[in-house]
């Protein structure tokens, strides 16, 4: 053992040793007095070879790649974030180094530069879905939800509980309040809309870039309301109006007496016009403030993507809980939302939830047909959805003298068919393009029988929506070949959803007010109608209408029945399989105009082109207005939700309009910061209008 020892010690450790050599001399063993073979002899030895350490290293490394090594489910995902990591990181150095793909300033760093500094106080006013809700009293379902987001958040609980989420997040169909045993309040604070989900921001950049010229907790504002409710009746269960009237009492006084900056968003918008009408009006209806309150309080108001006369999607909505992604889902994978094997039954549950949030019905288109046309007629009426393929022709006498046809007198353009968009909700294709005489006669009477006459089936059990409570036949009756605009639609709305729209009736009105000092203009049903009431006596307090342009919106939906006669399901959907030619306004089921996605110009624009422009009787002081578009551009490489985007909700981090919120809240007015800048057809569109001023 010795002897071993001491051979591996030279061969590696003295590497001038000859080891081979060596090795026969120390394990040659022979017996010295064995007899040898005389005649036998030995070859000569091989040259002796000199074995550095690392040529043993070496041996040992080859032995160890030829055998087979066994990856482990640790070593894949090892490799896989070191690849995803290199990756991100080559990404990022190729996104801050090649030219045209550097991070642009922001809007605050900019304007920090340039000298702004906060001035007036600024009021954020959230819209309908991207304020957080959280739970303060629960069913047994819901027990450790105390104080955690229900709406607004990471909805883990949507998959943990769902039917539990719906029940919690519903109000009493009767009351539109609370439950029993439920409550469920706004998340106070501007946390309660920064980000509606985890890196999906709402105003997070806008107050991000209003904090570096110096706004902070004392001049910068959230107004928090539970956005499912009437808008009285957040004032009712909350004081919310109340709150927010104090508030901004407060910032006014607190800031050197400077008038406080207001900034809506979409349902938004309604609720502070709602505010506007409810602060001076007379307690115990109003806040009892008195006229003059808005002239002494508020300089300005920046309607972001509003919807002032109502947004036809919230039609499609109620009627069937869909819109126009679920219908391209349908066209895109058929049977997989209507599968019975599944039996989800989704939008079903939609629907139950969505037609007890009373401020849905807010939405509602407004103005009838004059604003949003008949059947014969709209205002969009030539707009092409496939601008490459306009053709500009010159307009003829013929076309000069049809409202249907209007052109500006120089170079117009047309569309092969034209669109019929007055016709919100047309069953079946055919039935949205044919002429008007061809139509059936509406007879608001009939739907009066068919409320009387209809028998709820009773084979289907448990009430899901009140379609359960509609016979067959009555279902049917509706979809015969009919076409609804904006004046029919409240009665086929009240036929399917009798609740719903009784709650509405108490809260909103949709219509025109042909003598607004009618007496019966002071109820707060009318005071979010800007057609139904006047502007505040404010001839200081500027009204701007910002938003985005340039992206199909939904204006108008081709509808058919259900294959599907089952129990517990909605009875109508929107045709996915109706298609217009290429590059026209007709896709799966929906007609589009140009919006912002979700608003169409002519409800984001129309008060302020026209409605509300110079003094007239909606504006009896004749508060300037501004029209301030945004033109659509998709982001580029990297750039996140688009720095320059015209989306309902995506705009929101436009660049551009948070410099025009930044600079009149820095105390620039509306013709200092450009004036209008209309990029839209709505100048177009508001003159063919006829509404009496």
């Amino acid at each position: 053992m010795a002897s071993i020892l001491r051979f591996r010690k030279l061969c590696y450790v003295e590497p001038a040793v000859k080891c081979s050599s060596l090795s026969i001399k120390s394990f040659d063993h022979t017996p010295k007095n064995t007899k040898k073979d005389e005649s036998f002899v030995p070859p000569p030895p091989p040259p002796p070879v000199a074995v550095t350490p690392l040529e043993v290293l070496s041996d040992k490394k080859k032995r160890r790649r030829k055998e087979p090594k066994e990856w482990r489910c640790l070593d894949w995902c090892c490799w896989m974030i070191g690849y995803l990591c290199t990756t991100w990181w080559l990404l990022l150095v190729v996104f801050n180094s090649l030219p045209g793909f550097q991070v642009p300033e922001s809007p605050g760093t900019k304007l920090k530069r340039e000298g702004l500094t906060a001035l007036h106080p600024v009021v954020l006013v959230p819209g309908i879905v991207t304020g957080g809700l959280e739970l303060w009293e629960g069913r047994p379902c819901a027990e450790g939800l105390f104080r955690k987001r229900l709406w607004g958040g990471s909805f883990t609980e949507i998959f943990k509980r769902p039917l539990c989420w719906l029940e919690h997040m519903s109000l009493d169909n009767e009351t539109g309040l609370d439950p029993p045993g439920i409550r469920v309040r706004a998340v106070p604070g501007l946390v309660a809309a920064d980000y509606f989900a985890p890196g999906y921001f709402v105003w997070a950049v806008l107050i991000e870039n209003l904090a570096r010229i110096g706004y902070e907790g004392k001049n910068l504002h959230m107004t928090a309301y539970d956005w499912r409710l009437s808008f009285q009746n957040t004032e009712v269960r909350d004081q919310a109006l109340s709150r927010l009237k104090s508030k901004i009492e407060l910032m006014f006084v607190s800031n050197g007496y400077k008038k406080v900056v207001v900034v809506p968003h979409s349902m938004g918008v309604l609720y502070f016009l709602h505010f506007l009408k409810w602060v001076e009006a007379p307690a115990p209806m109003g806040g009892g403030a008195g006229p003059g309150w808005c002239a002494k309080h508020i300089k300005a108001i920046m309607n972001i993507g509003p919807a002032f006369l109502g947004v036809p999607k919230t039609v499609s909505s109620l009627f069937s809980a869909e819109a126009k992604d679920i219908a391209f889902a349908r066209a895109m994978a058929p049977g997989v939302l209507d599968s019975e094997i599944l039996g989800l039954q989704t939008l079903e549950h939609i629907m139950r939830v969505t037609r007890t949030w009373d401020s849905i019905m807010s939405l509602i288109p407004k103005g009838g047909e004059t604003i949003w046309g008949n059947t014969d007629w709209s205002p969009e009426e030539g707009y092409d959805c496939d601008p490459t393929k306009k053709k500009y022709l010159q307009a003829s006498s013929t076309d000069r003298s049809q409202s249907t046809n209007e052109t500006d007198g120089k170079l117009g353009f047309r569309v092969e068919d034209p669109v019929r968009y007055g016709r919100i909700i047309s069953f079946g294709k055919e039935t949205s393009q044919v002429p008007s005489s061809e139509l059936p006669a509406f007879d608001s009477k009939e739907f009066s029988r068919g409320r009387t006459q209809q028998k709820s089936n009773s084979s289907c059990g448990d009430v899901w929506t009140e379609y359960d409570e509609m016979s067959r036949e009555s279902i049917r009756a509706i979809a015969e070949n009919k076409a609804y605009t904006a004046r029919t639609l409240t009665d086929l709305l009240h036929f399917v959803a009798p609740k719903m729209m009784r709650r509405t009736e108490a809260h909103f009105s949709h219509g025109i007010a042909d003598n607004l000092d009618d007496p019966k203009y002071s109820h707060y049903k009318y005071w979010s109608n800007p057609l139904e009431t006047k502007l505040p006596d404010a001839p200081d307090m500027e009204i701007y209408c910002l938003y985005g342009v340039g992206i199909p919106t939904e204006r108008s939906y081709v509808y058919r029945l259900s294959p599907s006669d089952r129990c517990k399901s909605i009875p109508f959907r929107i045709d996915s399989s109706a298609d217009g030619s290429d590059g026209g306004c007709l896709r799966s089921g929906v007609y589009f105009v140009d919006g912002d996605e979700t608003v169409p110009v002519l409800s984001a624009g129309f008060m302020c082109a026209k409605g509300w422009r110079g003094k007239n009787r909606f504006n009896p002081s004749g508060s300037p207005t501004y029209i301030r578009e945004y033109k659509h551009k998709a982001p580029a490489l990297l750039e996140g939700r688009g720095l320059e985007s015209g989306a309902h909700v995506d705009i929101m981090g436009n660049v551009a309009l948070i410099e025009d919120v930044m600079r009149v809240a820095a105390g620039a007015t509306g013709t200092e910061v450009g004036g209008d800048r209309i990029y839209s057809d709505i100048l177009r569109m508001s003159e063919r209008i006829n509404l009496r001023l």
